[in-house]
């Protein structure tokens, strides 16, 4: 029987979602060759409308392509994600698909949680970037069927740096040191930052030291390397660069959001780590005349941060071979297509490219070739959280960019012992 599709907002106790978590995916009516098939998605189309309609399409054209196949998707909001996703995992409980990042993936097949999907994509893997398969492959195995690929990069506002006499916008960071004062005098900041504990570093602190050549983690995974020489580089570019006004001071309590926000209300110069949907945001306040996209920036290195998003099968599914069938259908080329179009973001195809509505488009996907996809580890949520606090301890002048990043290390590598 066909289900509407339901949108799961408001935050939930842990005994609320361990209840709920019971009706969720792996029914006993669930069969390898029909029976039902729960997925759960995540706003990845911006506009709440568009987001429901696309997923309620999908819905049937996948139950008429797969007969005597229930496929019930249930819209999730971002908030509390993980703590959600892990409570149902915990629990041998949860959705027979869910969408997963490579961030998210090492922690969950350490857990034994997440059903290898190699043979999803086996037939097309030809078809796939690279970068996107080896993204969410963990241990030599693939975890998450890519269905679109995010990148960030610059968005400059024109009429700023017009104001300030900047005629190229800064693309390295030096470029960015000698904007800053003439930015300054003309009364705005010139880097957009998110500091908040609530921000994913993937789109602050991460790209900089990635830019200064350093490393989240050790290269076997077992160590914080953050706190060595390029970390301190770019903790420090930040911290000076927050401590002469070049940052907004509202950055502190930021958590990634554009509108409403320095970058959005004309208060700041550019963004860094910026998306398509954000360039959408501010060209309604700016002007889109005023919006200009840039490619990443470069300090040793030119980086951005992009990710695929990837299927994962829940390894307690009742019904894995239907599971399988979604995710086969939903890494068609014209799946792809649709989903990239309605979303905005790129395809992880190289044979089924998503079109470009206009020139900005074009620049995002000129600048998915400097896409990271960050570093997977299965402790790397719990490291961003202790970092996130000491970058705001050093924002604040509380402690030194070392002695910020190595009490961050400490605490990271303590972690990382107890998870061998």
């Amino acid at each position: 029987m066909k289900t509407s599709v339901s949108r799961i907002m408001a935050p939930l106790t842990a005994f609320a979602v361990a209840a709920a978590l019971t009706a969720c995916g792996g029914s006993d009516e669930a069969s390898t060759t029909g029976g039902s098939v729960t997925v759960w998605m995540y706003p990845v189309i911006a506009d709440q409308p568009a987001n429901d309609a696309y997923w309620a399409q999908i819905e049937k054209d996948f139950e008429a392509a797969n007969s005597g196949t229930d496929l019930k998707i249930e819209l999730q909001p971002w908030a509390n994600r993980d703590q959600k996703v892990a409570a149902a995992f915990s629990g041998n409980k949860g959705p027979d698909v869910l969408l997963l990042g490579p961030d998210q993936i090492p922690q969950y097949v350490k857990s034994g949680s997440l059903a290898p999907v190699d043979q999803v994509v086996e037939s097309a893997k030809s078809s796939f970037l690279p970068g996107a398969l080896s993204a969410l492959t963990t241990d030599g195995k693939l975890y998450a069927a890519p269905i679109y690929h995010t990148v960030t990069t610059t968005v400059y506002n024109k009429k700023l740096l017009d104001k300030a006499g900047i005629k190229t916008p800064p693309e390295t960071w030096d470029e960015i040191k000698a904007a800053a004062p003439k930015l300054k005098q003309a009364g705005v900041a010139t880097l957009d930052y998110s500091a908040s504990p609530e921000a994913t570093l993937n789109l602050n602190f991460y790209p900089l030291l990635w830019q200064a050549g350093g490393s989240v983690f050790s290269s076997d995974g077992k160590k914080a390397a953050f706190n060595e020489a390029p970390g301190v580089e770019a903790l420090t570019f930040l911290t000076t660069l927050y401590n002469e006004g070049a940052v907004p001071k509202s950055g502190l309590s930021n958590g990634n959001v554009v509108a409403d926000q320095a970058l959005g209300k004309q208060q700041v110069a550019m963004g860094f780590t910026n998306t398509p949907a954000d360039a959408k945001t501010v060209a309604t306040t700016w002007g889109a005349g005023n919006v200009i996209i840039g490619m990443p920036l470069e300090g040793k290195k030119r980086v951005g941060f992009g990710l695929p998003g990837g299927l994962a099968v829940n390894a307690a599914s009742k019904n894995v071979g239907g599971a399988e069938k979604f995710l086969k259908f939903m890494i068609e080329p014209k799946q792809v297509v649709s989903l990239g179009t309605a979303s905005g973001f790129l395809s992880p195809r190289t044979d089924a490219k998503v079109p470009a509505k206009d020139a900005d488009a074009e620049r995002f996907a000129d600048a998915l070739q400097y896409a990271f996809p960050g570093e997977p580890n299965p402790a790397a949520r719990q490291v961003m959280s202790l970092l996130s606090a000491e970058i705001q301890a050093a924002l604040t002048g509380k402690k030194t960019p070392q002695q910020a990043l190595d009490a961050a290390a400490q605490q990271a590598n303590d972690l990382l012992s107890r998870q061998r």
